[in-house]
Formats: C-alpha cells, sequence, structure tokens
C-alpha cells in the first residue's frame, strides 16, 4: 500500500467522479484509476462501485475512508515537523508568480515578513508548464497559476508527480482603450460596443485561459474581433493605444488599478464582466508554516471593489 494510492483513493472518495479528482490532483485519469484498482486488489475489496454515470463509495469504501484520511494527515503532520527542524521556518520560500498580482502579492510579502520574518520569498516568474514541473521536482514550494492548470501532458503528470490546486480567486479583466475615445467616459463597456475596434491580444499559446475567454466571449456576444497589431508585449501594446490609435486590449484589474496612463483609459466591463480564476498549486502532501502562511494570506486578501 502507498501513500499516493491512499491520496487518489480520498480525493476520488471526496469528488465521486474519477475526471475530477485527476484533475485536483493534477494527473491523468488512467493513472488515478489504475492505482486504485491495484489498491482494490492489495485490500482485496471493492471500494467503489463504478458505472457510466455514477461513482459511490461501497460499504467497505466507507470504512476505509477514516483511516486513509488518518494516515494522510499523519504523513503531513510529520511533514510539518521535519520542516520545522529543518531550520526552525527559516529559509527561502519558492514561489511560482503570475502577472498582475498587484495587492495580492503585497498582502503574501507583507505576511511573510510579520509572521515569518526568517523566511526569504523568491518570485519565480515562468511560463505555466515549467512552473508545474519545478513544483513537482521541488525546486518550487507553491504556485499561482490563473486559469485552468493543465492536467495531463505536463512534465509533472508524466513523472507521476501528485499536484494539489485550489481556487483562491477570481482576477478581473477590463478594456485598455485610447482616452480620448468616446467609451472612455463609459463606467463600463459592454463587449459588443468593442466590435469594431482591432483587438491586440497576445499569441494563444502564451497565455490559451486568458485568449480563449476573451475570444469565445466576444463571440458569444455576436462578433469575431477584428485582429489588431501583433501583439509584442503590454507594454508595447498599451502605448501603441496610448498614440490614439483606435484599438483595444484586456488587462488584469490589478495591474490597472496601479497604472498611471493618462493616455490609455481603463475601463471595466459591463455585467458579467470577463473572469480568470487564479488556483494556488501545491506538491501534495506537502504541509509547513510559511505555505500555511501563505494560504491564509491570499484566502483573506479582500476582492477589488
Amino acid at each position: 500500500m502507498e501513500l499516493r494510492q491512499l491520496r487518489y483513493f480520498v480525493t476520488v472518495a471526496e469528488e465521486l467522479h474519477f475526471g475530477r479528482a485527476a484533475e485536483r490532483l493534477v494527473i491523468g485519469q488512467p493513472a488515478v484509476s489504475q492505482q486504485i484498482r491495484r489498491l482494490e486488489r492489495e485490500l482485496k475489496v471493492e471500494l467503489f462501485d463504478r458505472s457510466p454515470r455514477l461513482v459511490r463509495l461501497t460499504a467497505a469504501g466507507q470504512a476505509f475512508l477514516p483511516a486513509a484520511r488518518a494516515v494522510l494527515a499523519a504523513e503531513d503532520a510529520a511533514r510539518a515537523v521535519a520542516a520545522e527542524l529543518a531550520g526552525s521556518g527559516a529559509g527561502v520560500f519558492r514561489l511560482g508568480t503570475v502577472t498582475g498580482l498587484g495587492e495580492r502579492l503585497d498582502r503574501v510579502l507583507d505576511a511573510f515578513e510579520k509572521h515569518a520574518p526568517g523566511v526569504r520569498v523568491e518570485l519565480v516568474t515562468l511560463p505555466v508548464r515549467e512552473r508545474l514541473a519545478r513544483l513537482a521536482d521541488g525546486r518550487l514550494d507553491a504556485a499561482f497559476v490563473r486559469g485552468a492548470a493543465p492536467a495531463a501532458g505536463t512534465a509533472a503528470a508524466r513523472d507521476g508527480a501528485e499536484l494539489r490546486r485550489r481556487v483562491v480567486w477570481e482576477d478581473e479583466l477590463m478594456a485598455a482603450i485610447p482616452a480620448r475615445h468616446p467609451l472612455a467616459e463609459r463606467p463600463a463597456v459592454g463587449l459588443a460596443e468593442l466590435a469594431e475596434l482591432p483587438l491586440r491580444l497576445t499569441e494563444r499559446r502564451n497565455h490559451p485561459s486568458l485568449v480563449d475567454l476573451v475570444l469565445g466571449s466576444c463571440r458569444r456576444a455576436g462578433f469575431e474581433p477584428v485582429p489588431g497589431p501583433a501583439y509584442s508585449s503590454l507594454q508595447d501594446t498599451l502605448a501603441a493605444i496610448g498614440s490614439g490609435t483606435p484599438m483595444w486590449t484586456v488587462v488584469y484589474a490589478g495591474n490597472a488599478r496601479r497604472m498611471t496612463l493618462p493616455r490609455v483609459a481603463f475601463v471595466p466591463f459591463a455585467a458579467p464582466g470577463l473572469r480568470l480564476p487564479v488556483e494556488l498549486v501545491v506538491r501534495g502532501g506537502a504541509s509547513s508554516r510559511p505555505l500555511a502562511l501563505l494560504r491564509d494570506a491570499v484566502m483573506d486578501a479582500p476582492s477589488p471593489a
């Protein structure tokens, strides 16, 4: 019996769905099914009733669940003690970041400075797949991922690493348009009102979740966006918009509220707006005071108005 088998079992028991459990664990669904089958063979009992439309615990599965949770809780406690013994919480906490964290990043850094002054937070900016790969092999302690984290095909999934993820907030997007454009005076803008303006957006390979959200929302609003000039960077795009060129892009509200660009207007989208979930991803079984501090800081941070 392996700890990962117990972790897979508990996750499926909580989700009652092999696909959703695999997404939480950031591994492929076949690996989850295979390990639980092995666990069942070793225990010589069926833990789940499976049907095409329904997964539920058997009587044996219900009886086994508290024991499995107790073992995992003991593992977490042992890891926490080991982390404290390794340096009494001192050292470096390596955090994979995303752009546009704004006030939330300040909140995290303030929390570490106040409650864990001996821990230096090292911010690491990498593409999402590299972020997850480094988290899986221990080179990162935690990582933020905006949009849905890849569940298969990553180095983490191929290596069988166990990653746990949790949505901690949703990021609002705002439209960036020339300050002299008539829409700049509006308290909010509907997507359809931007239909005739070229859209300057990063390539999908750079940020698939963002591009899919924006393009899909435009199509649901009844139009196909007019492609703008090739996107090189947000700074270049905002400079072009500030020159008065009729075009638009999207900016995270956390970034927009910190920018002072007289020639660019950042306008909220009319309800329901555009939002991307942000997940906190950690290695399965990881437990430490800095990690708990990070979770508390991001979960407690108030959403921007």
